[in-house]
């Protein structure tokens, strides 16, 4: 019985300095850690579990940045620092539902085609994808055929300067005018306003993507008019 307890203590001894030692090391090994903080401050305070892969950095420094108060767990695999004043909700949503694009009236934020700033998202995702969190969350989902789903998608940088993937100007301009019924129609009329003053418009590109999606009439239909 003696020699059982005197081993078990030497085994919790073991095993408590060695998390000690793994701890100290990691709090000592700089250079990893400023790493994480420099992606942090690109980002305006946010850090994905994904740069540590991107970086072979182990995710014993996110435990360590966590337990030191330095960061905060947004949501699955998404984290802020605790001395960020300001949250990059977009780039944010994206990284939590990376399956997703932002598209329709978010798009058009994005691409200063309209003025009002979003307070739910617009996004498409692929038919047949299901969230019931993005259901019950007041976004605006709208759902595509899975080969029309990559058409003119984009990467654009948000207010805060991170990359969210988006629709492109044809495409978004192509989809208010597909999903109109569900467009606001003052914010549809003054986007093609200002698209058809765009020196960066394509309206060979916006007539390929409305025969894609079969809406060619309604396209120049609209665009005749302005132009």
């Amino acid at each position: 019985m003696v020699t059982a307890f005197v081993s078990s203590k030497k085994a919790l001894y073991i095993h408590t300095h060695f998390k000690y030692n793994i701890s100290m090391n990691v709090k000592t090994d700089s250079p990893r850690m400023d790493k994480l903080r420099q992606i942090m401050k690109s980002r305006q305070g946010l850090l994905l579990t994904s740069d540590l892969a991107h970086f072979n950095i182990p995710r014993t420094y996110l435990s360590i940045m966590e337990q030191n108060g330095e960061i905060e767990r947004v949501s699955r695999g998404v984290y802020r620092s605790t001395a960020a004043f300001i949250e990059d909700e977009l780039f944010s949503f994206q990284s939590r539902y990376s399956s997703t694009i932002f598209s329709h009236e978010t798009a058009l934020y994005l691409h200063d085609l309209t003025d009002r700033a979003p307070l739910a998202y617009s996004i498409t995702v692929p038919s047949g994808y299901h969230s019931q969190f993005l259901n019950n969350s007041g976004h605006k989902i709208f759902y595509v055929s899975r080969d029309l789903f990559d058409l003119g998608i984009i990467l654009m940088n948000t207010p805060h300067g991170n990359k969210v993937r988006t629709t492109d100007l044809e495409r978004t301009i192509c989809d208010i005018m597909r999903s109109r019924n569900q467009i606001d129609i003052q914010v549809r009329n003054a986007a093609l306003k200002r698209y058809v003053k765009n020196k960066d418009r394509n309206l060979d590109l916006l007539y390929a993507y409305a025969k894609r999606f079969r809406a060619q009439n309604i396209v120049r239909e609209n665009l005749e008019i302005l132009l």
